[in-house]
């Protein structure tokens, strides 16, 4: 099924998306209202993904039948309000990404110590001969590497911005280290928002 899929934000995570989305031979366009880095045009260009920077084209967004939108950008913005008021719908790269692979998916989220548990357990993995690829938040976007070798096991750190606009992902293990304080600010200021992310 060919889709126009319209992608906000084109660092690591946008531009996994993109990778993928286009492997896939889905219609690609990625929007980020900031200018994107030469090494992420660079990318774009070479997979011919149109993009835009420094702004995001309205009338492109909203013909797309999905959005996948990066985690750094807030509901607050402009963009999202719109997307929102429009009822597009909207998923973060991490549930696009596991559309993709039937292979095992240990996910790691918590307010601390996401990163040395992640770490920890992709490192175990892999010194026991296990074919493990370390995503999310930390190393390649997880939409990256399944595009780059579709491992037998991920290993995937995941952020509450990163689960927001998670639907139908369910990993094989998942592991929440803590839940403190933190990030108020994208959760209204509400705890129980941030411990539902």
């Amino acid at each position: 099924m060919n889709q126009q899929l319209i992608i906000l934000g084109a660092a690591e995570s946008g531009v996994g998306a993109a990778l993928l989305a286009k492997q896939r031979g889905m219609d690609v366009f990625v929007s980020d209202s900031n200018n994107i880095s030469d090494k992420y045009k660079a990318e774009l260009r070479a997979a011919n993904i149109d993009f835009e920077e420094g702004h995001h084209t309205q009338e492109k967004i909203i013909s797309a039948s999905e959005v996948i939108k990066s985690p750094g950008i807030p509901e607050k913005a402009p963009i999202m309000q719109m997307i929102r008021s429009r009822q597009l719908h909207v998923i973060s790269e991490i549930e696009f990404a596991s559309r993709f692979t039937s292979n095992t998916i240990i996910a790691i989220t918590g307010t601390n110590g996401k990163s040395t548990t992640t770490s920890l357990t992709h490192h175990i993995l892999v010194k026991a001969g296990f074919d493990a690829a370390l995503v999310g938040n930390i190393g390649k976007s997880f939409a990256r590497q399944i595009a780059e070798h579709d491992a037998k096991y991920y290993v995937a750190e995941i952020s509450s911005f990163q689960l927001d606009d998670c639907y139908e992902f369910k990993p094989h293990v998942a592991i929440l280290t803590n839940i403190s304080e933190n990030h108020l600010d994208r959760y209204h200021y509400r705890m129980e928002e941030y411990a539902a992310s």
